[in-house]
């Protein structure tokens, strides 16, 4: 009897919109790195860090929009060999936060590098635990032709006690939003592999 195949290894390209070294949202990403190499085989999480993407100016752009600065060509390519995304970002006076927009926008100039990929948004914050954000950013994925996982969602709501789901250095401690925020990684590898058919 033949053995079933192995997954295939699903590269999760995780985007913090938070470029602060404490953050939360940054924590999350360590996390979820951290449950994949302890429990869900063929998902490999990559933290993509925007801080070093200039702020969008077309005026950057060569070769009639086909060129871009170093450090804009470096996060698209990472973009576009991603097989799906996850999103963890703050809420910023009701939206998405400058980092996120900017890296969102950069990656979408000339060929979309988003285009007809999964992904997942976790977030943290306070008694609606970053849910606005994470609407906005459903919003602009439309444009950008994002296919969002729909259920589970993560909201942390961290305000009121962070030092339940925090430590100083932004770690996630919380036993029970580890175990949650598995489950957004395990669904999230079931809706890649659905969407590419190797399921």
């Amino acid at each position: 009897m033949e053995a079933p195949a192995a997954k295939p290894v699903l590269r999760v390209a995780a985007i913090c919109g938070s470029i602060r070294k404490a953050s939360w949202h940054r924590g999350l990403i360590r996390a979820a790195a951290e449950v994949c190499e302890e429990s869900i085989p063929g998902l490999r999480v990559d933290d993509v860090d925007v801080a070093d993407l200039p702020m969008l100016n077309t005026d950057l752009e060569t070769d009639g929009g086909r060129g871009f600065p170093p450090a804009v060509e470096a996060f698209r390519a990472k973009v576009r060999d991603a097989d799906c995304f996850l999103f963890a970002s703050p809420e910023y006076n009701y939206s998405i936060t400058s980092p996120l927009k900017n890296a969102l926008d950069w990656a979408s100039r000339g060929v979309n590098c988003w285009a007809d990929k999964p992904a997942a948004i976790v977030c943290a914050g306070g008694n609606f635990g970053g849910g606005r954000s994470s609407y906005h950013l459903r919003q602009v994925g439309v444009f950008l032709d994002i296919h969002f996982l729909n259920k589970p969602e993560l909201f942390v709501f961290a305000f009121d006690d962070p030092d339940r789901f925090f430590d100083a250095d932004g770690n996630l401690i919380h036993a029970e939003t580890r175990e949650r925020l598995g489950k957004v990684l395990l669904s999230l590898q079931a809706f890649t592999l659905r969407l590419q058919n190797k399921d």
